[in-house]
């Protein structure tokens, strides 16, 4: 049967979509290894496995952070408020909001292109672990570093897929005492490049990494992806 110009058409995206799938699924599985790519693919790949998951984990919070927000407004305090403040370490209802309310995306998806050298570092391909989130927990999954510090072995955090890794940075991020004050700012702005002068502490690199993060950010147009919900 002669197919029509259109179906061809359809066929053929149809061909295109599949092989994609099948090239992120095959790539974005634990243990792969990377076939030799161009920076432009290298990008491609990252953005396609990535960016889903920081939007999707990044509705997620958001959808909470309104959720608790009307609550608190309302005087409802529920017993699920109290376990929240618990989790997040939260001693008012101000910080809990500061801890539930997510950072911009395109932070998010900067610190896994620094954190990950986009998606092809070791931690990455074997273990999910986007961001270089240590393990202190030997009762959890997780894998060595090939490099110690001194004779201590660094252990990395294993996850179960992308989205759990982002999930957990969020909830580090939204946790630690080394970013109060980057909780506090975005209480104030959802500008990325003010706020990525706050996470000095997250990286060794010091008051280098915002600067990193900023480049990073404004040479991949990330901060085009915080207009998008």
């Amino acid at each position: 049967m002669k197919l029509t110009s259109f179906q061809s058409k359809v066929l053929a995206a149809l061909i295109a979509i599949f092989v994609l799938s099948t090239v992120i699924y095959f790539y974005s599985s634990k243990d792969s290894t990377l076939p030799k790519m161009t920076v432009q693919e290298k990008k491609a790949r990252f953005k396609a496995l990535i960016i889903p998951a920081v939007n999707d984990v990044y509705a997620d919070l958001m959808l909470r952070y309104n959720e608790v927000s009307t609550s608190l407004e309302s005087g409802s305090h529920s017993e699920e408020i109290a376990k929240l403040k618990v989790e997040y370490k939260a001693k008012s209802d101000a910080e809990l909001l500061m801890a539930l309310k997510p950072h911009p995306k395109s932070i998010a998806i900067a610190q896994a292109a620094m954190e990950s050298s986009w998606a092809t570092s070791r931690f990455f391909r074997e273990a999910y672990n986007i961001f270089g989130v240590w393990s202190f927990d030997e009762d959890e999954p997780r894998i060595a570093a090939l490099q110690k510090r001194g004779d201590k072995t660094i252990w990395v955090k294993e996850y179960s897929s992308i989205k759990a890794s982002v999930s957990d940075y969020y909830r580090t991020i939204a946790r630690g005492r080394a970013f109060k004050e980057f909780r506090k700012l975005k209480m104030k702005t959802d500008d990325p490049f003010a706020l990525v002068k706050k996470l000095d502490r997250y990286s060794e690199k010091g008051a280098e990494y915002g600067h990193e993060l900023t480049s990073i950010i404004k040479f991949n147009k990330f901060h085009q992806l915080d207009a998008i919900n």
